[in-house]
């Protein structure tokens, strides 16, 4: 509604929606897209994406009856319908694998942190009621755990912070500063793009900012209200660095050794050079960030413009070739005498 932060969904809202989502099209053969994203109250790329998803759903672990769904652009065809129908509603075989796999899984899941205690015993009570089914091919389950690392965590608390609407306080690791901060931010969504990263509106720099979950070294929901202000969602399916038009422009020159980064980066222009590489003209809300670009490239690089974060490359340059060159000195300093006392 008008004047209301735009809140995207948890991923168990998400399951929720496409599974409203099976049945509505079931009901519907060859809705409009539009029609259909209107109807959930999401954009038509979310549409797309779950459309992407739910074919790798169906009955049966091992396929033959997963649901056939799919879109021209404009509209949306369910090919076969009866894979839900009644003669495919024939209780559920698992396989002593299939059962094993579906366990481990719950059970691990089970174990995150900051899982709502409400889903979790949920989730317990129906690991107790396919370990029943499952009889025998149950067993082996038992001696198998899987242990989700430190993002695992971080993902369970932000999802949570999310549901309840809540801010959160992160210590997070910026590579481009080589620094630790404290943040409170108020998470917006999730988004998968390589790495996992949560979009939030921080308190710190009164912006929006994206964070990537494996940099998050401590974590903490607050008591606080999250309330970001209105926002609207970017499109990521470009990618997640989309740089906008007022950003700081620089400007690369790269060897035939660096034309990748043309490939890597978005960028305005990459004009052939006489020797093969490219001058590359991009934007980056923040261009100190390029100088691990430039140290990267070495002799296939060099940023141009502007001037003062081209000298301040030039400078991290120097400092990581004396530190080099430090090292090397004590290494042959300390041979020699060993060498001598033999």
């Amino acid at each position: 509604m008008a004047g209301k932060p735009v809140r995207p969904a948890s991923a168990i809202d998400q399951t929720r929606r496409m599974l409203s989502l099976v049945t509505y099209l079931r009901e519907r053969p060859g809705a409009r897209l539009e029609d259909v994203a209107r109807a959930f109250g999401i954009s038509e790329d979310e549409l797309v994406s779950d459309l992407d998803v739910l074919p790798m759903c169906g009955t049966s672990f091992r396929g033959g009856d997963l649901l056939d769904i799919d879109t021209d652009g404009e509209r949306i065809w369910w090919h076969n319908p009866a894979a839900l129908g009644a003669e495919a509603a024939e209780p559920l075989r698992l396989a002593a694998d299939e059962a094993t796999a579906l366990l481990v899984a719950a059970r691990a899941v089970a174990t995150l942190p900051g899982l709502r205690e409400g889903d979790r015993q949920a989730l317990l009570r129906a690991t107790a009621k396919v370990e029943t089914a499952a009889g025998e091919a149950a067993g082996a389950s038992s001696r198998l755990s899987v242990t989700f690392e430190s993002e695992g965590g971080v993902f369970a608390d932000v999802d949570r912070a999310i549901s309840e609407r809540r801010r959160l306080w992160i210590r997070y690791y910026s590579p481009a500063r080589d620094e630790v901060t404290e943040r409170e931010i108020d998470p917006i969504r999730l988004v998968s793009v390589g790495h996992t990263y949560v979009e939030a509106w921080c308190r710190r720099s009164e912006a929006r900012r994206t964070f990537r979950l494996d940099r998050v070294a401590e974590i903490k929901i607050l008591d606080e209200p999250s309330a970001p202000p209105e926002v609207e969602l970017r499109d990521l399916s470009e990618g997640l660095v989309q740089p906008a038009a007022e950003d700081p422009e620089v400007v690369v020159e790269v060897g035939p050794g660096g034309r990748w980064v043309a490939e890597y980066y978005p960028h305005d222009s990459a004009d052939e050079l006489p020797d093969g590489g490219l001058r590359i003209t991009l934007r980056t809300p923040d261009p100190a960030s390029l100088r691990r670009l430039a140290l990267r490239l070495g002799r296939d690089g060099r940023i141009v413009s502007p001037p003062e974060l081209a000298d301040s490359a030039r400078q991290a340059a120097r400092k990581a070739l004396a530190a080099y060159d430090g090292i090397e000195a004590q290494g042959a300093h300390g041979a020699h005498p060993g060498r001598d006392g033999q």
